[in-house]
Protein backbone atom coordinates (compact mmCIF):
# COMPACT_ATOMS: atom_id res chain seq x y z
CA UNK A 1 0.00 0.00 0.00
CA UNK A 2 3.31 2.55 -0.03
CA UNK A 3 2.62 3.50 -3.83
CA UNK A 4 -0.44 5.58 -2.35
CA UNK A 5 0.42 6.38 1.24
CA UNK A 6 -0.23 9.97 1.19
CA UNK A 7 -3.83 9.66 0.38
CA UNK A 8 -4.79 7.75 3.47
CA UNK A 9 -4.21 7.99 6.92
CA UNK A 10 -3.08 4.56 7.76
CA UNK A 11 -3.67 2.79 10.96
CA UNK A 12 -3.69 -0.67 10.09
CA UNK A 13 -3.13 -3.31 12.59
CA UNK A 14 -0.77 -6.53 12.74
CA UNK A 15 -1.51 -9.53 15.67
CA UNK A 16 1.53 -11.60 17.04
CA UNK A 17 0.84 -14.94 18.09
CA UNK A 18 3.86 -15.16 20.42
CA UNK A 19 6.36 -13.05 18.14
CA UNK A 20 5.25 -14.19 14.78
CA UNK A 21 2.40 -11.92 12.94
CA UNK A 22 -0.66 -14.13 13.60
CA UNK A 23 -3.24 -11.57 11.61
CA UNK A 24 -3.59 -8.57 9.73
CA UNK A 25 -6.49 -5.64 9.46
CA UNK A 26 -5.28 -2.94 6.99
CA UNK A 27 -6.83 0.24 8.37
CA UNK A 28 -7.18 4.07 7.47
CA UNK A 29 -8.53 7.18 9.61
CA UNK A 30 -11.17 9.09 7.90
CA UNK A 31 -13.08 11.90 10.07
CA UNK A 32 -11.85 10.84 13.45
CA UNK A 33 -13.30 6.88 12.25
CA UNK A 34 -11.89 3.91 11.43
CA UNK A 35 -12.24 2.09 7.92
CA UNK A 36 -11.12 -0.76 6.27
CA UNK A 37 -8.45 0.19 4.02
CA UNK A 38 -9.60 2.59 1.05
CA UNK A 39 -6.45 1.71 -0.60
CA UNK A 40 -7.68 -1.64 -1.06
CA UNK A 41 -10.38 -3.22 -2.97
CA UNK A 42 -11.69 -4.95 -0.60
CA UNK A 43 -10.67 -5.41 3.23
CA UNK A 44 -11.42 -7.22 6.41
CA UNK A 45 -9.37 -9.32 8.81
CA UNK A 46 -6.56 -11.57 7.22
CA UNK A 47 -5.91 -15.19 8.49
CA UNK A 48 -3.49 -17.64 8.07
CA UNK A 49 -5.33 -21.15 6.84
CA UNK A 50 -4.45 -22.78 10.10
CA UNK A 51 -6.66 -20.43 12.19
CA UNK A 52 -9.31 -21.77 14.71
CA UNK A 53 -12.39 -19.89 15.24
CA UNK A 54 -11.54 -19.20 18.91
CA UNK A 55 -8.69 -18.07 18.08
CA UNK A 56 -10.70 -15.37 15.80
CA UNK A 57 -12.60 -13.93 18.32
CA UNK A 58 -9.02 -13.91 20.28
CA UNK A 59 -7.25 -11.92 17.75
CA UNK A 60 -10.48 -9.84 17.00
CA UNK A 61 -11.23 -8.96 20.42
CA UNK A 62 -7.88 -7.69 21.00
CA UNK A 63 -7.99 -5.39 17.69
CA UNK A 64 -11.18 -3.51 19.32
CA UNK A 65 -9.80 -3.04 22.42
CA UNK A 66 -6.49 -1.83 21.04
CA UNK A 67 -8.77 0.85 18.93
CA UNK A 68 -10.52 1.80 21.96
CA UNK A 69 -7.57 2.42 23.57
CA UNK A 70 -6.63 4.60 21.14
CA UNK A 71 -9.50 6.79 21.40
CA UNK A 72 -11.38 5.12 18.27
CA UNK A 73 -15.32 4.46 18.90
CA UNK A 74 -16.57 3.14 15.72
CA UNK A 75 -15.14 0.88 12.97
CA UNK A 76 -16.17 0.46 9.09
CA UNK A 77 -15.32 -2.89 7.84
CA UNK A 78 -15.43 -3.57 4.12
CA UNK A 79 -16.37 -7.52 3.59
CA UNK A 80 -14.09 -10.21 1.47
CA UNK A 81 -17.12 -11.62 -0.82
CA UNK A 82 -16.74 -15.26 -0.32
CA UNK A 83 -15.73 -15.67 -3.89
CA UNK A 84 -11.99 -14.66 -2.89
CA UNK A 85 -11.43 -16.42 0.23
CA UNK A 86 -8.77 -19.47 -0.17
CA UNK A 87 -10.86 -21.77 1.84
CA UNK A 88 -14.57 -21.32 4.06
CA UNK A 89 -13.88 -18.18 6.18
CA UNK A 90 -16.91 -16.74 7.52
CA UNK A 91 -15.92 -16.13 10.91
CA UNK A 92 -15.90 -12.85 10.56
CA UNK A 93 -19.15 -12.26 9.26
CA UNK A 94 -20.76 -14.42 12.57
CA UNK A 95 -18.69 -11.57 15.04
CA UNK A 96 -20.54 -9.17 13.05
CA UNK A 97 -23.86 -10.62 14.37
CA UNK A 98 -22.34 -10.90 17.90
CA UNK A 99 -21.36 -7.27 17.83
CA UNK A 100 -24.34 -6.25 16.57
CA UNK A 101 -22.86 -4.39 13.63
CA UNK A 102 -25.10 -2.21 11.05
CA UNK A 103 -25.21 -3.05 7.65
CA UNK A 104 -24.57 0.41 6.01
CA UNK A 105 -23.85 -0.52 2.19
CA UNK A 106 -24.54 -3.61 0.16
CA UNK A 107 -22.75 -3.31 -3.40
CA UNK A 108 -23.53 -6.01 -6.23
CA UNK A 109 -20.88 -7.54 -8.09
CA UNK A 110 -20.81 -10.03 -11.29
CA UNK A 111 -19.04 -13.11 -11.20
CA UNK A 112 -18.90 -15.80 -13.57
CA UNK A 113 -18.38 -19.16 -11.86
CA UNK A 114 -16.23 -20.96 -14.49
CA UNK A 115 -17.47 -24.74 -13.04
CA UNK A 116 -21.01 -23.94 -13.76
CA UNK A 117 -21.04 -21.50 -16.74
CA UNK A 118 -24.34 -20.55 -18.05
CA UNK A 119 -24.82 -20.72 -21.58
CA UNK A 120 -24.95 -17.49 -23.72
CA UNK A 121 -27.19 -16.87 -25.60
CA UNK A 122 -27.21 -12.95 -26.50
CA UNK A 123 -27.71 -12.11 -30.26
CA UNK A 124 -25.68 -8.87 -29.21
CA UNK A 125 -22.34 -10.44 -27.90
CA UNK A 126 -22.59 -12.61 -30.72
CA UNK A 127 -23.02 -10.35 -33.52
CA UNK A 128 -20.16 -7.86 -31.77
CA UNK A 129 -17.81 -11.11 -31.37
CA UNK A 130 -18.13 -11.50 -35.55
CA UNK A 131 -17.96 -7.07 -36.00
CA UNK A 132 -14.25 -7.78 -34.01
CA UNK A 133 -13.22 -10.78 -36.41
CA UNK A 134 -15.01 -8.82 -39.24
CA UNK A 135 -12.43 -5.14 -38.30
CA UNK A 136 -9.49 -7.39 -37.84
CA UNK A 137 -9.27 -6.52 -33.92
CA UNK A 138 -6.76 -8.35 -32.20
CA UNK A 139 -6.15 -8.99 -28.57
CA UNK A 140 -2.84 -8.82 -26.70
CA UNK A 141 -1.35 -9.08 -23.34
CA UNK A 142 0.29 -6.23 -22.65
CA UNK A 143 2.79 -4.22 -20.55
CA UNK A 144 1.44 -0.83 -22.74
CA UNK A 145 -0.74 0.66 -19.44
CA UNK A 146 0.37 3.92 -20.10
CA UNK A 147 -1.57 3.89 -23.57
CA UNK A 148 -4.68 2.68 -22.56
CA UNK A 149 -5.11 4.94 -19.49
CA UNK A 150 -4.10 8.02 -22.09
CA UNK A 151 -5.78 6.97 -24.91
CA UNK A 152 -9.03 4.87 -23.94
CA UNK A 153 -9.16 4.76 -19.74
CA UNK A 154 -8.63 8.78 -19.15
CA UNK A 155 -10.96 10.22 -21.94
CA UNK A 156 -13.57 7.90 -21.23
CA UNK A 157 -13.99 8.44 -17.99
CA UNK A 158 -13.59 11.98 -18.37
CA UNK A 159 -16.54 12.34 -20.89
CA UNK A 160 -18.89 9.25 -19.90
CA UNK A 161 -18.59 10.43 -15.85
CA UNK A 162 -16.52 13.45 -15.61
CA UNK A 163 -14.15 11.22 -12.99
CA UNK A 164 -10.55 9.63 -13.27
CA UNK A 165 -8.85 6.35 -12.64
CA UNK A 166 -8.37 5.42 -8.88
CA UNK A 167 -5.02 4.47 -9.86
CA UNK A 168 -2.79 6.68 -12.42
CA UNK A 169 -0.54 4.94 -14.86
CA UNK A 170 2.17 5.42 -12.44
CA UNK A 171 0.77 3.42 -9.47
CA UNK A 172 -0.24 1.36 -11.66
CA UNK A 173 2.67 0.34 -13.31
CA UNK A 174 4.47 0.23 -10.07
CA UNK A 175 1.83 -2.25 -8.60
CA UNK A 176 2.76 -4.11 -11.97
CA UNK A 177 6.43 -4.17 -11.14
CA UNK A 178 5.70 -5.80 -7.55
CA UNK A 179 3.14 -7.98 -8.61
CA UNK A 180 3.81 -9.04 -12.37
CA UNK A 181 1.59 -12.28 -12.24
CA UNK A 182 -1.29 -10.25 -10.61
CA UNK A 183 -1.23 -6.95 -12.29
CA UNK A 184 -1.96 -7.91 -16.08
CA UNK A 185 -3.49 -5.64 -18.90
CA UNK A 186 -5.13 -7.00 -22.15
CA UNK A 187 -5.36 -4.01 -25.11
CA UNK A 188 -7.67 -4.95 -27.93
CA UNK A 189 -5.88 -3.30 -31.43
CA UNK A 190 -7.49 -1.87 -34.69
CA UNK A 191 -3.83 -1.44 -36.95
CA UNK A 192 -1.91 -1.18 -34.26
CA UNK A 193 -3.96 0.98 -32.36
CA UNK A 194 -5.15 0.90 -29.33
CA UNK A 195 -9.50 0.89 -29.18
CA UNK A 196 -10.03 -1.06 -25.77
CA UNK A 197 -8.40 -2.57 -23.13
CA UNK A 198 -9.04 -4.75 -19.05
CA UNK A 199 -6.51 -4.13 -16.41
CA UNK A 200 -6.79 -7.70 -14.70
CA UNK A 201 -6.17 -8.19 -10.40
CA UNK A 202 -5.54 -11.46 -10.48
CA UNK A 203 -5.73 -13.68 -7.33
CA UNK A 204 -5.62 -17.18 -6.72
CA UNK A 205 -9.24 -18.12 -7.36
CA UNK A 206 -10.51 -14.90 -9.23
CA UNK A 207 -10.04 -12.72 -12.32
CA UNK A 208 -11.14 -9.35 -11.08
CA UNK A 209 -11.81 -6.96 -14.03
CA UNK A 210 -10.35 -3.79 -12.24
CA UNK A 211 -10.49 -1.59 -15.52
CA UNK A 212 -12.74 -1.60 -18.80
CA UNK A 213 -13.00 0.72 -21.06
CA UNK A 214 -13.34 1.29 -24.94
CA UNK A 215 -13.21 3.97 -27.35
CA UNK A 216 -16.49 5.66 -29.01
CA UNK A 217 -16.77 3.16 -31.89
CA UNK A 218 -16.79 0.35 -29.52
CA UNK A 219 -20.26 -0.78 -30.91
CA UNK A 220 -18.94 -0.47 -34.22
CA UNK A 221 -15.76 -2.74 -33.84
CA UNK A 222 -17.16 -5.32 -31.10
CA UNK A 223 -13.92 -4.42 -29.04
CA UNK A 224 -15.32 -5.23 -25.99
CA UNK A 225 -16.91 -8.98 -27.33
CA UNK A 226 -13.42 -9.90 -28.70
CA UNK A 227 -11.44 -8.78 -25.36
CA UNK A 228 -13.91 -10.73 -22.56
CA UNK A 229 -14.63 -13.40 -25.22
CA UNK A 230 -11.30 -13.87 -24.92
CA UNK A 231 -10.52 -13.31 -21.13
CA UNK A 232 -13.39 -15.58 -20.01
CA UNK A 233 -12.85 -18.57 -22.85
CA UNK A 234 -8.92 -18.49 -22.83
CA UNK A 235 -6.72 -16.88 -20.59
CA UNK A 236 -8.95 -17.35 -17.38
CA UNK A 237 -11.01 -20.56 -18.51
CA UNK A 238 -9.66 -22.30 -15.89
CA UNK A 239 -9.81 -19.86 -12.96
CA UNK A 240 -12.41 -20.61 -10.38
CA UNK A 241 -14.42 -17.19 -11.18
CA UNK A 242 -14.21 -14.11 -13.30
CA UNK A 243 -15.58 -11.06 -11.70
CA UNK A 244 -16.92 -7.92 -13.90
CA UNK A 245 -16.74 -6.19 -10.89
CA UNK A 246 -19.67 -4.28 -9.32
CA UNK A 247 -22.41 -2.21 -10.96
CA UNK A 248 -23.57 0.21 -8.13
CA UNK A 249 -23.75 3.42 -7.65
CA UNK A 250 -24.98 6.74 -4.96
CA UNK A 251 -23.09 4.36 -2.02
CA UNK A 252 -25.06 0.95 -3.29
CA UNK A 253 -28.44 2.27 -3.73
CA UNK A 254 -28.64 2.64 -7.00
CA UNK A 255 -27.26 0.12 -9.90
CA UNK A 256 -26.23 0.63 -13.68
CA UNK A 257 -29.05 -1.34 -15.51
CA UNK A 258 -27.35 -0.85 -18.73
CA UNK A 259 -23.70 -2.01 -17.14
CA UNK A 260 -25.57 -4.84 -15.04
CA UNK A 261 -27.16 -6.18 -18.18
CA UNK A 262 -24.14 -6.18 -20.22
CA UNK A 263 -22.15 -8.17 -17.58
CA UNK A 264 -25.26 -10.48 -17.31
CA UNK A 265 -24.89 -11.12 -21.31
CA UNK A 266 -21.88 -13.15 -20.93
CA UNK A 267 -23.39 -15.37 -18.44
CA UNK A 268 -22.25 -13.48 -15.42
CA UNK A 269 -24.84 -13.47 -12.00
CA UNK A 270 -24.64 -11.45 -9.04
CA UNK A 271 -23.20 -11.86 -5.45
CA UNK A 272 -23.12 -9.44 -2.35
CA UNK A 273 -20.69 -6.90 -1.05
CA UNK A 274 -21.21 -6.06 1.90
CA UNK A 275 -19.90 -2.64 4.24
CA UNK A 276 -20.84 -2.97 8.44
CA UNK A 277 -20.32 -0.05 11.01
CA UNK A 278 -18.96 -1.72 14.35
CA UNK A 279 -19.36 -0.11 17.71
CA UNK A 280 -15.82 -0.36 19.07
CA UNK A 281 -17.34 -0.77 22.81
CA UNK A 282 -19.29 -3.41 22.11
CA UNK A 283 -16.48 -6.03 21.99
CA UNK A 284 -17.41 -6.83 25.37
CA UNK A 285 -20.32 -9.30 23.40
CA UNK A 286 -17.54 -11.41 22.46
CA UNK A 287 -16.84 -12.58 25.54
CA UNK A 288 -19.81 -14.49 26.08
CA UNK A 289 -19.98 -16.37 23.01
CA UNK A 290 -18.70 -20.29 23.93
CA UNK A 291 -20.58 -21.94 26.59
Amino acid sequence: MDYHQDRFDDNSYIVFKAVKPFALFPANVLNKSLISHQGLTYGGLLLQAETKFEEVIKAFTLLLQQMESEGFSDLTIKMLPNVYHHLPSDELDYLLFKLNASLIRRDITSVIENSNRLKVNSSNRKRGLKRALNNNLEVKESTDFKGFWDHVLIPNLKQQHSAKPVHSVDEIEVLHKFFPKNIRQFNVYKNNEIVAGCTIFESKNVAHAQYISANEQKQEFGSLDILFDYLINTVFKNKKYFDFGISNEHQGQRINEGLLSWKESFGARSIKHDFYKIEIKNHHKLNTTFI
